[in-house]
């Protein structure tokens, strides 16, 4: 991915927010994730594209090195006049190389984050079954949902009795170690997780028997939604704090609600419009008629001229889908696609009236005064006489 330009990747300009960063990774991971195409090889590899993009861009250090240099990849960048030819600089990450010089900092402010410091939840995707009628009219659904919630028993500490928790020896109630070792700039110092208390910064001496010492335990809820009218495939609704529980007293994260809409046997959607097929026969489309046609909001009468030819397409205003979040209750339309059909079997009664349209026009299927009109028909169009 060297030499690519991740901000193009994402769909994003250079002055990208954080917040607009994530939204156009999470729309893009939707559309390209695998379960979603399995066997595509092409979404396979943009989603690894776009995955990495992310990976950079939403690294307070590795955007700011992107955005100053275009590459996070310097492999053997040094190599000349750089002082260091012949060094293998492959998989080595100067992101991690500016973390083990200051010590493990977090976020832009530069500040090394506390171990018993409030930690967001983790966030949930859940994939919503929607009929298409109920992505076009909206409904209420009831979803259950697999959260990681609070410790009654703990009420979050993981310790039997909170009071005889006591600070890491190790790490002193920092979470982290520091060790100094020898690389090519020197002595440098780095900072690992603590393998004693993983980080927590303090040690439990005798867990809760609810939730083993994890201060969450899984559990069911069941939530009520709202889906608003003229939602579609795709669209995500976010629920928040509806996902896991925070930790040291953390928010709980979101839940990220993906919609997928079943598709309609009678009507094709794209964007807020509705489009359908109407069969009539040959006699109807010459006459004209008046049809019933179907529509979301139940069928209505609608008169087809006389004349009508086949792939006439007729407008019915506002039967469309309604616009989301609309005040106007503004909608789309639904076009009408008339298609003629021509009998392929005809009885006895259907035969003589068609042979006595032919006579009424000067000629029948089995007279040579049909060919000969055929013929002429043709001669004055080429200019013959």
């Amino acid at each position: 991915m060297a030499n690519k330009d991740y901000y193009e990747l994402l769909g994003l300009t250079k002055d990208a927010t954080e917040e607009e960063i994530k939204r156009a990774f999470r729309k893009l991971a939707i559309k390209y994730h695998p379960d979603r195409n399995q066997g595509d090889k092409a979404a396979e590899e943009k989603f690894k594209e776009i995955n990495e993009a992310y990976q950079v861009l939403s690294d307070p250090q590795k955007k700011a090195q992107f955005d100053q240099y275009g590459t996070t990849d310097f492999n053997g960048g040094f190599g000349q006049g750089g002082g260091y030819a012949g060094y293998d600089f492959e998989g080595f990450d100067m992101g991690d190389i500016f973390s083990q010089f200051f010590g493990g900092f977090t976020g832009s402010s530069g500040r090394q984050q506390s171990a018993n410091a409030p930690r967001r939840g983790e966030s949930i995707e859940y994939y919503l079954d929607l009929t298409f009628e109920e992505a076009v009219f909206g409904t209420k659904k009831e979803i259950n949902l697999t959260v990681d919630d609070t410790c009654d028993t703990c009420h979050g500490s993981g310790a039997k009795d909170p009071s005889k928790k006591r600070t890491c020896s190790k790490c002193q109630g920092s979470g982290r170690i520091r060790t100094q070792r020898q690389t090519m700039f020197g002595n440098m110092m780095t900072e690992t997780v603590c393998d004693v208390c993983h980080g927590e910064g303090e040690v439990i001496e005798e867990p809760c028997p609810t939730c083993r010492g994890k201060g969450r335990v899984r559990t069911q809820r069941k939530v009520t939604v709202n889906i608003p009218k003229g939602v579609d495939s795709n669209n995500v609704i976010p629920l928040r704090g509806q996902g896991s529980a925070g930790f040291k007293g953390g928010p709980a994260g979101d839940v990220h609600l993906v919609l997928r809409v079943k598709p309609s046997s009678t009507f094709v959607r794209k964007g807020t419009n509705i489009f359908i097929d109407k069969h009539i026969d040959i006699a109807q489309a010459a006459l004209g008629m008046e049809t019933r046609v179907p529509t979301v909001d139940g069928e209505v009468s609608y008169k087809i001229p006389a004349g009508t030819q086949s792939g006439t397409v007729f407008r019915l205003k506002g039967k469309g889908v309604p616009l989301v979040n609309s005040k106007s209750d503004q909608r789309g339309d639904q076009f009408v696609n008339v298609i003629v059909d021509t009998p392929q079997k005809l009885n006895d009664a259907q035969k003589e009236a068609l042979q006595a349209y032919l006579a009424a026009s000067g000629f029948s299927a089995s007279d040579k005064k049909a060919g000969e009109k055929k013929s002429a028909d043709k001669k004055r169009k080429f200019g013959i006489f």
